[in-house]
């Protein structure tokens, strides 16, 4: 179990949806405003921004949401955002990366280490824990698009890494530094992702028991709710019984 995916299952659960579905599409919004920001404002010429904006699709945000955060980067007028990666320490020593953007680096490494303490973990320096994890891109597409052996084909063209067929779609990996050649040329063969980024993927992953489980959950459900926070991901696998229960 690692990364924003597998745990936005269980955060979704928590407290009225459409709350939990605003803070969603402001954490998007400012991802699309970064990259714009810092590249072209047109997604085509701007792979970052590209790839942040078939995020926002992906979670149904609005069109003008995604024009707006565009033409906010445009006109100068928002707020500066430094990208920044915090490293700590869960129960059962699980490893723990998050990546934010903030306007205000203080109050953001405040908040993550207060999360950290009251779930018995440690924030760490930067570095401490991402040598366990990969740097890699992932790239989604829905079973339908293709058949295992074409979306194969086309990866291997493509220059990715890998590809894996299941019930739950394609997914493909790629270097990071192939990442947005390989999904430029994918989309142009099979359209647009179903989900494409890059991800810490770990290289390992530690079984935990239920109590050590619940209070990582609690802890990255805590980082996740955070408006600073974009991404987390973490080295532990835990049963299907506590999914349910945390879910529930």
């Amino acid at each position: 179990m690692a990364g924003h995916s597998q745990f936005k299952n269980i955060m979704h659960k928590k407290g009225k949806q459409d709350a939990i579905r605003s803070k969603l599409f402001s954490k998007l919004a400012r991802e699309i405003t970064v990259a714009a920001k810092m590249g072209m404002p047109d997604p085509n010429m701007n792979p970052r921004l590209r790839l942040a904006v078939q995020a926002a699709r992906a979670e149904n945000m609005p069109k003008d949401n995604i024009e707006r955060a565009i033409k906010k980067a445009a006109g100068g007028d928002s707020e500066n955002y430094d990208e920044v990666r915090y490293e700590g320490y869960a129960p059962g020593g699980v490893a723990v990366i998050i990546e934010a953007l903030t306007d205000n680096r203080n109050r953001t490494a405040g908040e993550v280490r207060s999360y950290f303490t009251k779930a018995g973990g440690a924030l760490a320096e930067t570095g401490a824990v991402s040598f366990m994890f990969d740097r890699v891109g992932e790239i989604e597409f829905e079973t339908k698009v293709a058949s295992e052996d074409a979306v194969m084909e086309a990866a291997i063209e493509a220059g990715a890494d890998d590809a894996v067929t299941s019930e739950d779609g394609h997914l493909i990996t790629t270097t990071m530094e192939a990442f947005a050649e390989v999904a430029k040329a994918l989309e142009s063969k099979f359209g647009e992702p179903r989900r494409s980024k890059l991800v810490w993927r770990p290289q390992n992953s530690i079984a935990v028991d239920d109590e050590a489980g619940e209070k990582i959950l609690k802890l990255i459900n805590a980082l996740e709710d955070n408006d600073d926070v974009q991404n987390v991901f973490a080295n532990f696998e835990v049963s299907d019984t506590l999914v349910a229960k945390m879910g529930g």
